[in-house]
């Protein structure tokens, strides 16, 4: 046989063994064309509700001739035993639909690739697609990567247009890379994957023969290939921003990431559906010990504070009334909110005093919990959206706070410092505590040793050079080094 490129895409050691295993005319099927590694664009682990985990995988492989539905999956190796992924969507080119962009700045998203996935059983101790491990979900997971707003920017409305060829304009794959080097059990993305919205124009240099619009070929340069390894590293816990919401790459989300059935209802394909498409229901991932993290989909969330009038107020006020439920479920004593959007948590702007965390979301909780904004058992909440990091700690009994929405996109500006001690993200929220930088990474979380039920969060730049270290324990978040506030 001969060698044709890359036979797996998604890099690091996984390459080496597809390599020989191509090399050999099979991948874990034997003579099945299917499995043979060469095809395989991108295979990894998502965890959802009730900590269900679901291998995925991204082929390129079509059978000629057609053959049955899911034919083109490749067989997944549980324990030793074999099967057939079941498809998830097949190839398609959805027609134009109205998006975030003039008519004349969009076209169809095209998926010339098919994506197959297969629910795994809890008892799963060894699984392999195409010849290849797959990283899986532990109990107790003791370190987990936070990290968001990834993508690389290319919107004309901004005219923004960031250098995605260049490693230090665009670092997320130098960030993916050190995130991975630190062997975590999880990965946890607060939102925003996809950024290329527009053609890079022809007169600017940085972002030219870059992929653009809301196809598989602009996902696998903003997502699959800058992540391979951190893919490989350990399973992800997907979190939708507002780069995925159905006008912009809601079709894509529903394809690749989302952990729900795949369904024209919830696809993103029609507008006609986009009232159902862009609002999931929140649902908990537990961490082992008395933890876990609530999963809250704000991708369609407006600036302005809520009316009760209005339609999404209702909506979100019955979704926060759901995370009540899951946060007092029992032994879960610290839960951890995450969304896209900063609800207590600021959003600076140049020139200006910072302007505060959502107020859509704020009105809608504060129907429900006037004062705390969250339900009783919420300690600590985690967003993106926000480029930059922020950790805070309140005097006022409100939950701590921790935005990681730093790992790609441009950078915002720094918040001041000192910042004004009126300052407050929402009415009510005192600051006792502030630590922020501007600067490209991430956040690596680790749980404290017992009887401690926190965890200790540490920011690190790209190249994996220490920035902060906060230790979180009930509502609390003390951190090493902290901005200050005026007298």
């Amino acid at each position: 046989m001969t060698q044709q490129g890359p036979l797996w895409k998604v890099g690091g050691a996984m390459a080496a063994t597809a390599a020989a295993l191509a090399l050999q005319g099979c991948g874990s099927g034997g003579s099945d064309a299917a499995s043979n590694a060469r095809h395989i664009e991108a295979a990894w682990v998502v965890v959802g509700a009730g900590n269900q985990a679901t291998a995925r995988a991204i082929t390129s492989y079509t059978p000629v001739p057609a053959a049955t539905p899911g034919a083109a999956c490749p067989q997944i190796s549980i324990n030793g035993q074999t099967s057939r992924m079941g498809l998830r969507a097949g190839p398609a080119t959805a027609p134009l639909r109205p998006t975030a962009s003039a008519p004349e700045d969009s076209k169809p998203a095209e998926f010339p690739v098919s994506v197959c996935e297969t629910a795994l059983p809890a008892d799963a101790t060894d699984v392999k697609v195409a010849g290849q491990s797959l990283p899986l979900p532990k109990a107790q997971p003791q370190r987990i990567v936070v990290l968001g707003d990834t993508g690389c920017r290319m919107k004309k409305a901004d005219n923004a247009w960031q250098a995605c060829g260049d490693a230090v304009a665009w670092p997320f794959a130098t960030v993916a890379d050190t995130a991975a080097g630190f062997k975590p059990d999880l990965v946890l993305h607060v939102g925003d994957y996809h950024y290329r919205e527009n053609a890079c124009p022809a007169d600017v240099k940085g972002c030219q023969g870059s992929p653009w619009g809301y196809g598989w070929d602009t996902w696998q340069a903003d997502l699959f290939k800058p992540a391979a390894k951190l893919l490989a590293a350990a399973p992800w816990v997907m979190v939708r921003g507002n780069h995925e919401e159905c006008a912009r790459g809601g079709q894509g989300w529903f394809r690749f990431l989302d952990t729900q059935p795949f369904g024209e209802a919830r696809s993103c394909n029609s507008a006609a559906n986009d009232a159902t498409a862009n609002y999931s229901d929140p649902y908990a991932v537990r961490l082992g010990g008395n933890t876990q993290v609530v999963v809250f989909d704000s991708a369609k969330v407006g600036r302005a504070a809520l009316k009760p009038s209005d339609a999404q107020f209702a909506i979100y006020q019955k979704q926060f009334q759901q995370v009540a439920d899951l946060a007092a479920k029992g032994g879960t004593a610290n839960t951890i909110f995450t969304n896209h959007h900063p609800i207590l948590a600021f959003a600076p702007i140049p020139g200006a005093a910072p302007a505060p965390g959502n107020l859509a979301l704020q009105s809608a909780m504060a129907s429900l919990y006037p004062q705390a904004y969250y339900p009783p058992g919420v300690n600590l909440a985690l967003h993106g959206h926000v480029h930059n990091f922020q950790a805070i700690s309140f005097k006022s009994g409100h939950a701590a706070t921790i935005v990681s929405g730093d790992a790609g996109d441009n950078l915002d500006v720094a918040l001041p410092d000192p910042l004004a001690a009126d300052a407050t993200p929402a009415p009510g929220a005192v600051i006792d505590r502030i630590t922020h930088h501007a600067s490209f990474g991430f956040v690596l979380m680790e749980r404290r040793a017992a009887p401690s039920s926190g965890w200790t969060f540490q920011a690190y730049s790209a190249a994996g050079k220490l920035m902060a270290t906060c230790q979180q324990e009930g509502l609390q978040l003390d951190c090493d080094k902290t901005g200050f506030l005026t007298p």
